[in-house]
């Protein structure tokens, strides 16, 4: 039999597992609606605390959704639902699947064919995500003292130290945006195309940057990513047609 990237009996996997987590949600939900009522909360409150977070998650899930259309071309729908779904980040997973797919000569955009490949790619997926779950527990509280204590001392340079640990984290994708635009010396643009769609991405959210707190506009604070993945991912049609892109095979 030949391997599908859509089989319906990946979708049954992948369904029982998310249907799991959702139960384990509604299960959390109930309780602490429970422990609410036992400490006195209104239930006009816990409504509007419902209400409010539900949709605030809307603007993440367009996100989400964004990376589950980005690698279902080459992964089918299955498996970028799953990892988008459980324990995922679109800014790694996305990463790591085309890592993966370019190491085995496959071009974006290519269906994985390859039952052998598909497992490939799942683990690379999962296993790199999956590190938080160890590390968190061990070395967070550590982490976070040694911030706190810095903080304590000299609150500027906590603030300072704090932003260069994120930085540090944000530079490992800024590598593999920067990474072949070294081909510009050897008569190819195509490398500018991750660089300039990086470039659109970041006016865009600088704008909603900009209209939430100089106009108040303060929904666009929550779909600010979802906007500006979107918008890069639309500008990247015309940007790879202009500059060009390169293709694996």
């Amino acid at each position: 039999m030949d391997f599908n990237v859509n089989h319906p009996i990946l979708f049954v996997i992948v369904g029982a597992i998310i249907l799991t987590v959702l139960a384990q949600s509604v299960f959390f939900l109930i309780k602490a609606m429970k422990r609410a009522k036992e400490i006195g909360i209104a239930s006009s409150t816990v409504k509007k605390t419902i209400t409010s977070s539900a949709v605030f998650t809307i603007a993440p899930a367009i996100a989400v959704l964004v990376g589950v259309v980005a690698l279902s071309k080459s992964l089918g729908i299955a498996l970028p639902w799953l990892r988008l779904s459980v324990i995922g980040s679109i800014t790694y997973e996305t990463v790591a699947a085309n890592n993966a797919l370019t190491a085995a000569g496959v071009g974006a955009g290519s269906t994985v064919t390859d039952a052998s490949l598909y497992v490939t790619v799942l683990w690379v997926m999962t296993l790199g995500i999956a590190i938080g779950l160890i590390l968190v527990p061990l070395i967070t509280k550590k982490i976070q003292g040694g911030m706190n204590k810095i903080g304590m001392k000299d609150k500027k340079w906590g603030e300072i130290f704090n932003d260069a640990m994120f930085l540090g984290m944000i530079s490992a994708f800024l590598g593999y945006v920067f990474c072949d635009v070294s081909d510009v010396f050897k008569g190819s643009t195509a490398g500018l195309t991750p660089v300039c769609v990086m470039l659109v991405s970041a006016v865009i959210m600088a704008i909603c940057g900009i209209l939430s707190k100089k106009f108040k506009v303060r929904w666009l604070t929550d779909y600010a990513l979802p906007l500006s993945l979107i918008g890069g991912m639309a500008a990247a049609i015309p940007l790879a047609e202009i500059l060009g892109y390169e293709v694996i095979k």
